[in-house]
């Protein structure tokens, strides 16, 4: 067998590139290491992260950079690294059997694999000691009783097959009743952290998609009680230490449940996902706090994750270098009372006091993180100023702040342009522009797609994953890819966005589409991997069934095409079985139930100013409602035509008598239940 070298030195992924220099003879992942591993008979060892990745780097530091290690590796196995943020597929599966085995997962995913892929064993993070100690007891297992392996792989992958194993529902009617909405939000209510906001537990993840389903759910039932607790979720996310005070946007999660401790990794995803949700939140309560974390969330998006061209780039790191040269969690944001005494000077006190540089905010190695508990309104009180005075006092101190620490060594970044997540990212950009008019929104929006559709979308309709290699895309990608067409045509009604959305999901139904589950597959037909998995469980992002779920039912309505209602809505049943007390791994499933359960409109605007017009809907959170403008060539428009303005308010085409007022058919949309 030749003698294999560490070949990352040719990848464009960043996760890839951190490794380059290992002494481990790492290879990416592709047919031709894949097919030498089976000629050759050998296991294979595929450890999968991500660049961002804290314990990534921990074991890389442990581990792979120590030459005994490698050795022990290089000799016996065929040492693959993957991106799972360009190989979701790949990380879909051996996340899967880690699981499976073990009862947990996270990141770095080390899977020791037979020849032929099929999973035998598997961990995160371990350190040195542990490590090796597995390997050589792998390495002896498959030399001295290759059988067992073999039987072992064999019941894990019927486990993992059984993972995919769904019974397609039959169609039926009236199954959708707004009584299972009440008793599924009630029941979930034991999860929720009602002092903190949130969901109960630690480390505590954000979970924009939840929250964005229980302001649906609670603003069409008008309840209270929910949605206090929404907008209390929110202020409290904004204010702690999981939200960045000084240059805007959200790292990925905190360590406990109060949001004070972040692990400080910035992902795309999240705050994409966390600016839409922001935006709707403020059309709703109109709290200005929620307004600020949007416009400052989208300047560090504007700063930091975007390219010149108008894609986004995926992260920062949680790990950045210290005055000393070592590279340390959350050094770049973190601040010691000393640094902020010699700063701020006079201001010290006040600033201090806001955001607990006191027992309440210090962390480690003396240092803070800066996060306000108390109101603008005690704080004010108790230095004797305006809360006007207390604000430009701040924010004074802020810019300082801000200023000195753009001067540090900045967190790496990932600068991989994934489909899915400029997906995301479009969206959240069509939705603050909807929300607040700012035409820069919009064409951060509209110059992000020309991006994708110039350099990711071939003549055939084919999408890539990744800028800058040719790693074909997951249904991931094409279904946020189409959620934020629609979401797109709805900002500025062009048809072509539309008309795109209607193409891809043409491709999705004839490369993703299973027919015995009524489902999509996450990898297209012609991708080769061991298996293919269905994914169905919401998680930080919404599983790409529920988003293509979604799709389905709005395009349907919008080119008339009953039969992609009636997929949608078998999916849904298909998935209902499994939503028993899990409701958060399904909130976005639920968004489209909630749809089906209550009155749903195809809004139609014709006539004068009828983009003056549709500004003023588009400021209200309307979830119950998709909207067209008559000039669009669609078949929901036809026949929808006037001189005059005329708002045609319709349900499954049926329309009810023109309106001429916009503001009577918002009220019907707000108090339609």
């Amino acid at each position: 067998m030749k003698q294999l070298e560490n070949l990352l030195s040719k990848e464009t992924s960043p996760y890839l590139l951190q490794h380059a220099n290992n002494p481990v003879a790492w290879q990416s992942w592709n047919d031709s290491i894949l097919k030498f591993a089976k000629d050759n008979n050998k296991l294979l060892l595929i450890s999968i992260g991500y660049s961002a990745c804290h314990w990534c780097h921990v074991m890389e530091h442990e581990c792979f950079e120590n030459k005994e290690v490698a050795n022990l590796m290089n000799e016996n196995f065929i040492n693959i690294k993957v991106d799972r943020e360009e190989h979701p597929d790949v990380d879909h599966i051996y996340m899967n059997a880690l699981q499976i085995m073990t009862g947990h997962g996270g990141w770095p995913l080390n899977i020791i694999a037979l020849p032929d892929g099929r999973p035998v064993w598997g961990a995160t993070y371990l350190p040195t000691k542990k490590w090796m100690g597995s390997l050589y007891q792998l390495r002896d297992l498959f030399n001295q009783a290759p059988e067992q392996m073999e039987d072992y792989a064999n019941k894990l992958s019927s486990g993992i097959k059984q993972l995919n194993t769904i019974v397609k529902a039959t169609p039926s009617e009236n199954l959708f009743q707004k009584t299972y909405l009440q008793q599924i939000t009630t029941s979930w209510e034991d999860k929720f952290d009602w002092e903190n906001g949130g969901f109960k537990g630690a480390p505590k993840f954000m979970m924009p998609n939840n929250l964005l389903f229980l302001l649906e759910y609670a603003s069409s039932e008008k309840n209270t009680t929910l949605l206090d607790f929404v907008e209390k979720s929110l202020l409290k996310m904004a204010q702690r230490g999981v939200y960045d005070t000084l240059g805007g946007g959200f790292s990925r999660y905190t360590v406990d449940e109060k949001w004070h401790i972040p692990h400080f990794e910035k992902m795309l995803y999240d705050n994409a996902q966390l600016i839409e949700l922001y935006s709707n939140a403020y059309a709703f309560f109109k709290v200005k706090k929620f307004k600020q974390v949007v416009e400052e969330s989208i300047n560090f998006i504007q700063r930091k994750l975007t390219h010149p061209k108008g894609y986004f780039f995926s992260a920062l790191d949680a790990d950045s270098l210290t005055i000393s040269n070592q590279k340390e969690e959350g050094a770049f944001y973190c601040w010691t009372k000393k640094e902020l005494q010699e700063i701020l000077n006079d201001d010290f006190e006040i600033f201090a006091a806001y955001y607990n540089v006191n027992t309440t905010g210090l962390w480690e190695h003396n240092k803070y993180v800066l996060f306000q508990t108390e109101s603008n309104d005690t704080i004010a009180q108790k230095f004797n100023i305006t809360t006007n005075e207390l604000q430009i006092k701040i924010q004074h101190s802020k810019n300082k702040l801000f200023k000195i620490r753009e001067k540090r060594t900045a967190p790496d970044l990932d600068d991989k342009g994934l489909t899915s997540w400029n997906s995301l990212m479009i969206k959240a950009y069509a939705k603050a522009y909807q929300v607040f008019q700012k035409e820069e929104y919009l064409n951060a929006a509209t110059k992000a797609t020309q991006f994708i559709t110039d350099n990711l979308l071939d003549e055939n309709y084919n999408l890539l994953r990744s800028y800058k290699n040719n790693i074909k895309s997951c249904l991931e990608d094409y279904a946020l890819f189409i959620e934020a067409l629609i979401e797109l045509y709805q900002s500025n009604y062009d048809d072509k966005y539309l008309l795109l959305a209607e193409k891809l999901t043409k491709i999705v139904k004839s490369k993703f589409y299973d027919e015995e589950s009524g489902l999509f597959y996450y990898t297209a037909k012609e991708v080769k991997l061991i298996q293919r998995s269905i994914e169905t469980q919401d998680n930080v992002i919404p599983s790409s069934n529920s988003v293509m779920a979604k799709n389905l039912f709005y395009l349907g309505k919008y080119f008339l095409c009953q039969e992609w209602v009636k997929t949608s809505e078998i999916m849904l049943s298909t998935i209902l079985p499994n939503i028993t007390d899990y409701y958060s791994g399904y909130s976005n499933w639920l968004s489209l139930y909630l749809k089906l359960a209550n009155p749903f409109y195809e809004i139609v605007i014709a006539g004068e100013n009828t983009k003056k017009e549709v500004k003023k809907i588009q400021q209200h959170f309307l979830p119950n409602k998709i909207i067209a403008l008559s000039t669009s060539n669609l078949k929901l428009t036809n026949n929808k035509s006037s001189n005059n303005l005329s708002i045609f308010a319709c349900r499954e085409n049926y329309c009810n008598k023109p309106q001429n007022d916009i503001n009577e058919v918002i009220s019907m949309l707000q108090n339609e239940v």
